[in-house]
């Protein structure tokens, strides 16, 4: 079971256990009704943290991830390029070993 079920269950059996002691005590209507109102913005409120938080806990797993493909993007356009300039030095080498066996040398 996923932690997001379980807490979202939790929150669930609080705000119904939290209901029935409300409309099972001997308060008038009112008061009852303000009561029931009062716990749900404070379960929503709670829920809306929880939500935040998780939302910035993917952000922050997304930037890191971001930025490790930054660096490994890096490294392999670094290792290109030493690559590329190591085939134009033996290009380059061969090249001049031709030139030089053409001249007798």
């Amino acid at each position: 079971m996923s932690t997001g079920k379980v807490v979202l269950g939790t929150l669930a059996g609080l705000a119904i256990g939290t209901i029935a002691g409300i409309l099972l005590a001997p308060e008038k209507g009112s008061t009852t009704r303000q009561q029931i109102l009062d716990k749900g913005k404070d379960y929503a409120g709670k829920l809306n943290s929880k939500f935040d938080d998780f939302g910035n806990a993917i952000k922050q797993n997304f930037d890191g991830s971001k930025k490790e493909a930054e660096d490994l993007i890096s490294k392999g356009k670094e290792k290109f390029n030493d690559a590329k300039n190591d085939v134009k030095n033996v290009a380059s080498n061969f090249k001049n070993d031709g030139a030089m066996h053409k001249n007798g040398f």
